[in-house]
């Protein structure tokens, strides 16, 4: 290297170096410590001590432990393709010609604004059993709501349920990728007599296919990770245990238990289990996905 070139090299490294300094401590120093402090009993207060694959193995014999991560998979599965397929219907539908189009885009996305904390309060009082503003609207037309929240059999769909107020956010990222799809593509189909649901499900749809993907792995991470409503709403899991998340008991593990060294395989554990479900989705989904640069 001539001098010129050493002195760009250390005039771009001492650019970069807050975000090399930021990656090292919050991000690879983290990383590296949970991984060590998962063979270790630690509760933060005293130092490590190397246990091996104790809290591994102490893992699978809890039944909590299993508990959490039943509810975190059954949520994940009714959640994710719901909040897909809602998202996508309510993205078709707001990019239609419609009056009033721009306050109704405003509407829908406006609930994914609000604070996760404040929109879990609310819901809250939505579902109550008893003055909530959902079975007040039931009882209206003769149905006589359940107890979503005190009931053990109704936790996990009226937390399913409240998610798909928040798909604010995947409807404006459809709604940009509706823009790029050829109009043209469109008026052919409606010269050959072509439906609506034909249109959506050989033109839209394929042509959108990176984006669901995107949203897909995104929604996975998400859904797996999903903490701020079960712990705001339900606290330490609800009746029976039957809302406790994944990510809520390894909070209680951390940070009420003091099992520092059990939370962070736990938390490991969790990061095998989104790195398995994300190659299968991409495994699975890569001959569906088209690229107009391929």
């Amino acid at each position: 290297m001539t001098r010129i070139e050493r002195r760009n090299l250390f005039l771009g490294l001492a650019f970069i170096s807050p975000w090399i300094v930021g990656l090292l401590v919050f991000t690879l120093y983290p990383v590296g410590a949970s991984l060590f402090f998962s063979f270790c009993d630690y509760d933060v207060l005293q130092k490590p001590v190397w246990v091996g694959a104790l809290n591994y193995r102490d893992m699978f014999t809890d039944e909590v432990f299993w508990k959490s991560l039943y509810n975190t998979l059954y949520f994940a599965a009714f959640a994710l393709p719901l909040g897909l397929v809602a998202s996508i219907l309510t993205a078709v539908l707001l990019n239609r010609a419609v009056a009033g189009r721009s306050v109704l885009r405003t509407i829908y996305f406006l609930p994914s604004l609000v604070p996760v904390v404040a929109g879990a309060v609310l819901w809250w009082w939505i579902l109550n059993g008893r003055f909530g503003l959902l079975n007040h609207a039931l009882r209206i037309v003769g149905i006589d709501g359940p107890q979503w929240l005190a009931d053990e059999n109704w936790t996990k769909p009226s937390l399913v349920l409240m998610s798909l107020w928040g798909i604010g956010n995947s409807v404006v990222i459809y709604l940009a990728a509706l823009q790029d799809v050829p109009r043209s593509l469109y008026e052919s189909a409606d010269i050959d007599g072509a439906s609506a649901w034909t249109k959506l499900r050989h033109i839209t749809l394929p042509l959108i296919s990176p984006v669901i993907y995107f949203n897909l792995i995104m929604g996975i991470i998400g859904s797996l990770q999903v903490f701020a409503q079960p712990y705001v709403m339900l606290g330490g899991g609800g009746p029976n245990r039957s809302a406790l998340f994944y990510a809520v008991y390894l909070f209680q593990n951390a940070f009420q238990y003091r099992q520092m060294g059990y939370a962070c395989a736990m938390a490991w554990i969790l990061f095998l289990i989104i790195l398995f479900l994300t190659w299968l989705a991409t495994h699975t989904s890569r001959k569906h996905i088209y690229y107009a640069g391929q």
